[in-house]
């Protein structure tokens, strides 16, 4: 594994992390009627905090992108699962919890994890898959699954749906990850003019935006224990199987090693799980709608 590709996975983890956080303070105040609508953005641009975490957030996509563009999909999206432990490091930090037993078992799940899957299943490029139907086929997966989940979130909206919606981002960033790959390699391949000549950066544009939706409605109406762990886990696993899928990345596939990545992944998931669900996150508000006004924080 290059280092440095494990310096800019860390460094982007650790900005997603403390953004996530920086917006979740600013968004659980925002009215409950921007729930799923792009007037949450107008709204929460106001906001210095939400700002600052938008600002770390993109700081993270570029280093991420950049690790991206220096390694597999599918090494680099386990260590930016990782960005929970900084928002965890941030949360504590404001609440002055400890981490006690529940903290230190998804601490050492979620880096074993990340760590049997990487050493298990040895991530290493390859010439990306030319079906086009593989290709759209994925990716309409990808998509619809997070849709399904936007139209369940609508109908649960305070109970399941900021998990479900959570969730849908997740899927909708790994995604993107896979095409902000695509992309790069089309720029390292010809230049500005190859990049923009095909959809891959538009695409992402648009999975960005609507990512950013998506989670800060889900971030307005229940604790980041309830979301961050659905969106952190949601995005290594859909950026794994685009990687895998189409971009060509090849992954160990005899049966220990397959077994050791499942293992590894089972690991992340539930060190997500414990983390995301520790005391020390914020728990947001609980305001009803007509008393919740944006506040500048």
């Amino acid at each position: 594994m290059s280092v440095l590709v494990l310096v800019l996975a860390v460094s982007a983890a650790c900005c997603l992390g403390f953004g996530f956080v920086l917006q979740q303070n600013a968004a659980s105040h925002a009215p409950l009627s921007d729930f799923l609508s792009p007037r949450i953005l107008i709204d929460l641009i106001r906001v210095p905090r939400w700002l600052g975490g938008i600002g770390l957030m993109v700081c993270g996509m570029v280093l991420g992108a950049i690790a991206l563009g220096n390694g597999e999909v599918s090494l680099v999206e386990p260590l930016l699962a990782t960005n929970l432990l900084f928002a965890l490091a941030l949360s504590r930090h404001q609440t002055k919890q400890p981490l006690g037993r529940q903290g230190w078992a998804g601490l050492l799940l979620l880096a074993g994890g990340v760590s049997a899957f990487i050493i298990a299943g040895q991530p290493q490029g390859g010439e990306a898959v030319d079906d086009p139907l593989r290709h759209w086929l994925i990716i309409g997966i990808v998509v619809g699954l997070a849709l399904l989940l936007t139209t369940c979130a609508k109908r649960s909206r305070l109970s399941a749906g900021p998990v479900l919606l959570a969730t849908a981002a997740g899927l909708l960033y790994g995604l993107q990850d896979a095409l902000t790959r695509v992309s790069g390699q089309r720029f390292s391949a010809g230049g500005m003019a190859e990049l923009f000549t095909g959809w891959q950066p538009y695409a992402v544009l648009v999975l960005g935006v609507t990512g950013l939706i998506l989670v800060q409605s889900a971030f307005e109406t229940a604790p980041l224990r309830m979301s961050l762990p659905a969106l952190t886990a949601a995005q290594p696993l859909a950026g794994i199987v685009c990687g895998v899928g189409f971009l060509g990345d090849q992954l160990r596939t005899d049966a220990g090693a397959l077994a050791w990545q499942a293992a590894g992944l089972a690991g992340v998931v539930t060190g997500i799980i414990l983390l995301g669900m520790h005391p020390a996150m914020p728990s947001g508000t609980a305001e009803p709608e007509h008393s919740r006004d944006l506040q500048p924080h």
